[in-house]
């Protein structure tokens, strides 16, 4: 491919939906994109929701080296060290408020946490965990798709019956839960009626097994609430006022609700074939969808000045 200078210095990439097949993988056409965009000058960055424990195999595939955005903008990490860069806390108050409301419609909540932060002073040179469960029922009151995510990712997780059991209250990025579109619509609404003003709220469809049924009823969603600064434009904006990176010289790629931030503010915002029409709005460009190589393409496209 033909190339002359990037018109963009930095471009960031969404995991789920985006740079990841529907299988979940990464496609050799993916990986040699962002290799040519590498080569060609322009620094790569993943933007995820996933914690830097849960995306650590995707970014060793494609030799990441530079920090990622993690957690849905809460957190940066080194994808080498798995040490946190910077992280975006969420405010203790609110946090309580948030679990309660979640215990109150029987779920149990799932506080993220910044594992560098709850790295036991006993033994500091150990992982922390990255994730505080309360549950009063402990283990049992735990969704199963969310048993089955930890157990596949082999996430460190703290389950406690109660937030009071938290050692670390300070380094939290992020409260959440995880069910079926019916069990989680009463307490979604309690959530935006509540606490719409005092934090940012993502209610998105969460990666399942792939025997899990494909009813509408059935689908497996997650619902966030972060700190109401925080998005993964915060930490992109974050790292590039480090790396002095001119934020118009920002491409951005994504698919779902947590990355319409990105997609409205970067100096490109590419949607892929398979966004939600919120992505798609918020974007200036639309490439293909994650089973078509997407990612691959709108490299291209940038490389080669189209964009």
């Amino acid at each position: 491919m033909s190339t002359g200078p990037a018109a963009y210095d930095l471009i960031a990439i969404d995991l789920d939906g985006t740079l990841l097949c529907p299988e979940g993988r990464i496609s050799s056409a993916n990986r040699d994109a962002i290799a040519r965009a590498r080569a060609a000058g322009v620094r790569v960055t993943v933007c995820t929701g996933r914690g830097m424990v849960e995306c650590k195999g995707f970014t060793a595939q494609i030799g990441q080296r530079d920090p990622v955005v993690v957690a849905g903008g809460a957190m940066v990490s080194c994808p080498e060290s798995l040490s946190t860069v910077h992280r975006f806390p969420m405010d203790r108050d609110l946090v309580g408020e948030l679990v309660e409301c979640m215990l109150a419609h029987k779920h149990a909540a799932l506080v993220l946490k910044d594992p560098d932060g709850t790295r036991p002073s006993s033994t500091p040179n150990e992982r922390g965990h990255d994730y505080l469960v309360v549950s009063p029922r402990g283990w049992d009151g735990i969704d199963p798709v969310t048993r089955w995510w930890f157990k596949t990712l082999n996430v460190p997780v703290r389950v406690v019956p109660r937030l009071n059991d938290d050692e670390h209250p300070d380094c939290t990025l992020r409260v959440g839960v995880c069910g079926t579109r019916r069990a989680t619509r009463e307490v979604a609404d309690d959530v935006r009626t509540s606490f719409a003003h005092r934090a940012t709220l993502h209610h998105f469809h969460a990666v399942v097994p792939g025997s899990h049924p494909d009813r509408t009823d059935d689908h497996i969603l997650i619902l966030e609430a972060f700190d109401r600064h925080v998005n993964k434009w915060t930490a992109i904006n974050w790292l590039a006022e480090r790396g002095r990176i001119d934020p118009a010289r920002i491409a951005a790629i994504g698919n779902d609700i947590n990355d319409v931030a990105m997609l409205r503010s970067a100096g490109l915002g590419v949607a892929m074939g398979n966004s939600i029409p919120e992505a798609l709005d918020a974007a200036d460009r639309r490439t293909l969808s994650n089973d078509r190589d997407g990612v691959a393409h709108a490299i291209d496209k940038i490389l080669l000045g189209e964009w």
